[in-house]
């Protein structure tokens, strides 16, 4: 008897996941172990409550797939709902009574970190309880911050949208002959690979963005005003990039500081380890971040007595489908695919990867590594990819993220507005 597979998709949305959904309905069309794909609404929440819609039966209506494939977001929508570490908790019967009720053969989560959490607890109550579901997961993140795979999908687009839309702030900011700063806020907690992406934005030597700054080196605020001050003197417009979740050398986050101690720190270097942590966190123990981008130009604007502004990409990036790129998309249906390949082979508890074969030209091939090594890690960009002054990026890790942006999508228009699901 033929069994039925489930997907659900989980966290931030992106510009690709919905590529990976496609990947995820057309792979179980062409297989013959399943016969009907759901899709449950809003995460593995939609499996908690009986919420769920047939995906093979909307696969069936003319056009559906291929305009859900550029369709950024989610349209399955999406939760944040942390699973209990405790098995014996009632939510796992649930789960798995409600998976019953479906013969449910296979289990695919769409998500970044969190989401692979998830899957590692869902496989982890299946072995112990010898359930015969395999449970897989198709990586999702615009922060490319996943382990054991190249890179993940929807970060190709985010960088791509990043890249451009630095290089479209630069000219704005260029035309005016007048001295003035530009802080650009970028996403990224721990990891800086968004924020690494503003480097594509240059065409030539000392083009904008001219300094770089990423979680991953400790964040001098003396340092930061002194190059500044130094790049005036070259140029009458200077532009930066920063991480969201920028610390200093204690580990503070620099969107913490009131300009008062800001003050203090230029004059004394206290030590700020010693302040109180005003962010609040989410339920998987994540920071909320923001306003970085105000601090350092309330910082820029006293110290230096000069015009400065901040702006704060935020979420924009996220879900711009108009900059989304090709090869991001095929890697992200193509990543769907294989996940309904690895269920077939009776691969549960892992997650499937991308691995570069060549770089030029670009190829990739899908794998597959164990959950463990996955969930609740964080792959950060590496200490050699940073340029030793810690403020720019390395020729390297240009390389690697030139090919995830190329090509273009083409996408329906309607009144002059983009079509989607």
């Amino acid at each position: 008897m033929k069994k039925n597979c489930i997907v659900a998709q989980s966290g931030g949305p992106t510009s690709a996941i919905n590529a990976s959904l496609c990947g995820v309905i057309t792979g179980s069309l062409e297989n013959e172990n399943f016969e009907t794909c759901y899709g449950a609404l809003n995460g593995i929440t939609g499996v908690i409550s009986s919420n769920y819609i047939n995906l093979t039966e909307m696969a069936a209506i003319p056009g559906f797939l291929d305009k859900l494939y550029v369709t950024p977001a989610m349209f399955l929508g999406s939760c944040r709902y942390k699973l209990p570490a405790d098995f014996t908790d009632e939510v796992y019967s649930k789960i798995f009574d409600e998976l019953h009720k479906l013969n449910i053969g296979a289990f695919f989560y769409i998500g970044g970190n969190d989401s692979m959490d998830t899957i590692s607890k869902l496989s982890g109550y299946a072995k112990i309880h010898d359930e015969k579901i395999n449970f897989v997961g198709i990586p999702k993140t615009i922060d490319n911050d996943l382990c054991e795979t190249d890179h993940t999908p929807g970060f190709g687009s985010a960088a791509k949208y990043i890249a451009a839309t630095v290089r479209e702030i630069t000219y704005d900011t260029f035309i005016y002959p007048v001295k003035s700063v530009t802080i650009i806020e970028i996403m990224g907690r721990d990891a800086g690979w968004l924020t690494a992406a503003s480097a594509l934005a240059r065409r030539n030597p000392g083009d904008a963005p001219h300094f770089i700054y990423l979680p991953e080196k400790p964040f001098n605020i003396v340092s930061f005003l002194d190059n500044i001050r130094d790049e005036l003197t070259r140029r009458n417009n200077v532009i930066v990039t920063v991480s969201e979740g920028i610390r200093d050398v204690e580990g503070r986050y620099i969107c913490e500081y009131t300009p008062a101690e800001l003050s203090e720190y230029i004059s004394t270097g206290f030590n700020s380890a010693k302040e109180k942590n005003h962010n609040t966190a989410d339920i998987f123990g994540n920071t909320h971040l923001s306003g970085v981008g105000k601090v350092l130009e309330t910082l820029v604007k006293e110290e230096l007595k000069i015009k400065t502004r901040s702006i704060e990409i935020n979420v924009l990036q996220r879900c711009a489908a108009h900059m989304a790129s090709a090869t991001d998309l095929a890697e992200s249906k193509k990543q769907g695919a294989y996940g309904i390949k690895l269920a077939t082979e009776n691969k549960s508890g892992v997650m499937v990867t991308l691995k570069r074969v060549s770089n030029a030209p670009y190829e990739t091939k899908c794998d597959y590594a164990e959950i463990s090594k996955i969930a609740n890690e964080a792959k950060s960009v590496p200490g050699s990819w940073i340029t030793p002054d810690g403020h720019d990026i390395t020729q390297e890790l240009k390389d690697y993220i030139l090919p995830l942006i190329q090509g273009e999508v083409s996408i329906t228009y309607h009144n002059g507005l983009p079509e989607f699901c």
